[in-house]
């Protein structure tokens, strides 16, 4: 492995108190504290090549010094462990201290590119900021967390990694639905990894706090570490670069929210204290994928009265979350205008990014005007039957349109509805006049390629750029769950290559592209989860 530099508690203050107990934590931006050793470690899964990333080579990847380093069993030369002290706004309310109740930073590695990356084990056991939960993870988050960590990067998703996934061989209490069915659960650790795991959160509590002078010392310390392109010579003017790294920050949030909106994702819980200042899809709780297309869909049980965070929702709330920041920073810019560019920047880049979405996702050569209604009767058509939001875009790029207008009316309509049907789940009620909107919706899509000369080569070869074939889908991740609380991991090695190439066909794994199955409509974590799960 390559050197650690540990540059956050080298120069940021620390908790000078270390205890393990749960408590408030002032004037600090972390806690030291210790991994609890597990009693039986074992390596379920990991990823090469995050593993390469950080010097590790393949060899030492499945030998026993590897395992107790990424268990929590023994620390190595270099680590300094730490867990992070923050707050955030859950559900829209004000939480005040929450901090890394379950994540132990091990230490940040510098590899020969200049890259830094923090490695941080989560499910290790207790920290001070752990409230009333344990500190430990259960299997089932876990797996959920490492697969879907590394599906989104392959996705081209902004998003944090996973490097490794170990079982415990220790059992952990939890009521998954919060029920009061409370069940002992092969516990887990999954070692993520970043170039920093500072979230909006971190700057809060210190603005809660009227700290103002560690507030200034963290901002400036995000700014030298991890934009430093920011910073083009000593004698910068500090407003101009606050200004400039504020904008920065809402362009990247802008840009990650519309991948997730792209590949159908829908994080679940995008609480202030989720939100990632590198702009990284971060904390793997309770998400889930877009099947049938429904923008009030949620993933999380605790969400589904308000559907605060439902899919259609996200970029709303990402936007309520950088208003958030922008009111944490303010005692360092004592400018609200350069708050507001930041702001302004995020709905100007999530417009462009939008477009460039359906650009994208529809196979388009550019934006146009037009193409605004055209998307927009699109996701009326999609609502307006239960309709598989993958399948759909990957089928519509490989149906034919050039000669459209030229065929019967009749036979083309019958041949695109019965080509699209796949798409569909059963049951399909009133399908003649559905028939009859995707015959509508097509004669303007197909008139739109014609326009601009667009051949379905072309088309085809763009959409699937744009449009995976395999995503996570949730009845996928708990299949592979229930394999591995019986002891059989291969299934979770196996999804985990399948998900390496998301956009390729893959004739002997089709299984894994197969829309949602009925038994796992309603079926616990194949349709909605806690923040237990």
């Amino acid at each position: 492995m390559y050197p650690f530099d540990n540059r956050f508690v080298r120069e940021l203050p620390g908790d000078p108190d270390t205890s393990q107990g749960s408590r408030q934590v002032l004037g600090a931006c972390y806690s030291r504290v210790s991994p609890v050793v597990p009693s039986q470690p074992r390596l379920v899964a990991v990823a090469s090549e995050v593993a390469e990333r950080l010097g590790i080579d393949e060899a030492t990847l499945h030998g026993e010094a590897f395992l107790n380093a990424f268990s929590g069993h023994t620390l190595l030369p270099g680590m300094e462990p730490f867990a992070m002290c923050y707050g955030g706004h859950q559900f829209g309310h004000w939480a005040g201290q929450l901090g890394d109740g379950r994540a132990i930073n091990l230490g940040e590695v510098v590899n020969p590119d200049g890259e830094r990356w923090m490695l941080q084990l989560k499910g290790a056991g207790p920290t001070p900021y752990s409230r009333h939960a344990d500190g430990y993870a259960v299997l089932r988050s876990s797996v959920r967390e490492f697969l879907c960590s590394e599906a989104m990067h392959h996705l081209g998703v902004p998003t944090t990694r996973a490097l490794s996934l170990v079982e415990t061989g220790d059992r952990v209490v939890r009521d998954m639905f919060y029920d009061g069915r409370p069940r002992r659960e092969p516990g887990a650790i999954v070692c993520r990894v970043a170039p920093t795991f500072v979230r909006f959160g971190n700057f809060e509590i210190f603005a809660a706090r009227q700290d103002v002078e560690n507030l200034k010392r963290l901002v400036e310390y995000v700014i030298r570490t991890d934009f430093a392109e920011l910073l083009p010579n000593p004698t910068a003017d500090p407003s101009s670069v606050y200004r400039e790294w504020f904008m920065e920050v809402c362009r990247r949030t802008a840009v990650m929210i519309m991948h997730w909106m792209r590949v159908g994702f829908v994080h679940g819980v995008m609480n202030t204290d989720n939100m990632s200042i590198l702009g990284l899809t971060i904390d793997y709780g309770p998400y889930g994928w877009l099947e049938d297309y429904d923008p009030n869909w949620t993933p999380n049980t605790t969400d589904a009265e308000g559907r605060r965070y439902c899919y259609g929702q996200q970029p709303q709330i990402a936007y309520w979350n950088l208003v958030q920041l922008a009111n944490a920073l303010y005692p360092c810019f004592q400018d609200k205008t350069a708050l507001e560019a930041g702001i302004a920047t995020y709905v100007e880049t999530l417009q462009s990014e939008w477009q460039s979405t359906m650009v994208g996702k529809l196979g388009l050569e550019g934006w146009r005007d037009s193409d605004a209604a055209l998307a927009e009767s699109l996701f009326e058509l999609l609502k307006r039957a239960e309709t598989d939001m993958t399948w759909f875009y990957r089928l519509l790029g490989d149906l034919r349109f050039e000669g459209w207008e030229e065929r019967d009316a009749t036979g083309r309509l019958d041949g695109a509805f019965a080509h699209m049907t796949p798409a569909l789940y059963e049951p399909i009620a009133d399908a003649d006049t559905l028939k009859e909107e995707y015959g509508r919706w097509m004669d303007a899509y197909a008139h739109r390629l014609r326009e601009a000369g667009i051949r379905d080569i072309d088309r085809t070869e763009r959409m699937r750029r744009w449009n995976p074939k395999y995503v996570l889908r949730n009845y996928l991740a708990q299949t592979a769950i229930e394999a591995a609380e019986n002891g059989d991991y291969s299934e979770i090695t196996t999804l985990l290559d399948v998900l390496r190439h998301p956009y390729d066909d893959q004739p002997d794994r089709e299984r894994f592209a197969e829309k949602r199955p009925d038994w796992a409509r309603q079926k616990a974590g194949c349709s909605m989860l806690s923040c237990s799960s």
